[in-house]
């Protein structure tokens, strides 16, 4: 499980930073990729990456802005040109499905493959499968707006295979249903329980991602033990005035979330241009005493979301 930054500026794109995108791939997880948000160009920038469009399973909105949702029809319609013809799942505010559909009607953009569309109304689970959870809360922002909590379930535990090799039993069908937790019995008349041969399972991972927000208090439970959380930082500190009055946040306020959520890992994004170079990376520094394991990303970072105790 990877996060890949598309675009981590603020508003309109400027030399430095795209505006809103980001990947997160799930390729060894599920063979998919999982958008979030699509502004302007976001099919540019995924050239610059190992992302092929037709990998692109969901994509999630966290609100209607323009520098969040402009880069949808060129990048439906690339996916298409690009062979793609796996259905696609497209969630996020009221409105999104009128504005995919309004721009391919009138474009005259015919898609090779299906799009369904979720539009979310109320806070909670929005979709559910035997290896993901995603739940929705909304934010405090201009526009309804949502942020995103992605729960990887569980994963069952591994066959202790030296454990049954030490009691001289050789591989074969059995493993097989000793992995299953099925109760064997072997020729010599022994009776195995599958329970007692298999480990702890792996704790599945959580990742929490937020569009545009002011500081709020759904977000500290879309945030809630995530393993990392990626949050606006739109101003820096002592703008916290300014951040309200323009329904943001600084990274003073983005810290605290992270702080109280007990997250592993925050990454600060959707950058204002008014930040550039060092003055961007002091966005973290001037919160580490707050929240240590602070990062200011940028555009193409990869970050690697390793399970709880690095394996």
């Amino acid at each position: 499980m990877q996060i890949e930054f598309l675009g981590t500026g603020a508003g309109s794109p400027s030399k430095q930073r795209n505006v809103s995108s980001l990947a997160l791939r799930l390729l060894e997880e599920r063979n998919a990729v999982w958008l979030f948000d699509v502004g302007e160009a976001t099919q540019h920038q995924i050239l610059n990456t190992t992302i092929r469009p037709r990998k692109i399973e969901k994509i999630f909105i966290t609100h209607l802005h323009g520098d969040h949702i402009f880069g949808l029809p060129g990048l439906l319609s690339s996916r298409s040109f690009q062979g793609g013809t796996e259905p696609l799942t497209i969630y996020g505010p009221v409105g999104v499905k009128e504005f995919v559909q309004t721009t391919l009607r009138i474009s005259e953009s015919r898609l090779s493959y299906p799009i369904k569309f979720v539009e979310i109304t109320d806070d909670g689970e929005i979709f559910n499968d035997r290896t993901f959870s995603v739940y929705a809360e909304r934010l405090d922002h201009k526009i309804t707006c949502f942020g995103y909590r992605v729960v990887e379930h569980d994963h069952p535990g591994e066959l202790q295979v030296d454990k049954l090799r030490k009691l001289g039993i050789p591989s074969g069908p059995v493993y097989g249903q000793l992995k299953e937790g099925k109760t064997v019995k072997l020729a010599d008349g022994r009776v195995l329980n599958g329970n007692d041969f298999i480990g702890a399972p792996q704790k599945g991972r959580i990742v929490a991602i937020l569009g545009d927000t002011r500081k709020t208090k759904n977000a500290i439970d879309l945030a809630n033990n995530a393993d990392v959380l990626v949050h606006e930082s739109t101003f820096g500190k002592g703008e916290s005035k300014l951040a309200h009055n323009y329904y943001h946040s600084t990274n003073v306020q983005a810290a605290h979330i992270a702080q109280n959520a007990h997250v592993h890992q925050l990454l600060l994004n959707h950058i204002s241009a008014r930040y550039v170079g060092k003055k961007a990376y002091n966005l973290a520094n001037q919160v580490r005493d707050i929240f240590p394991n602070t990062r200011v990303v940028k555009d193409f970072d990869v970050y690697d979301i390793p399970f709880k105790g690095g394996h």
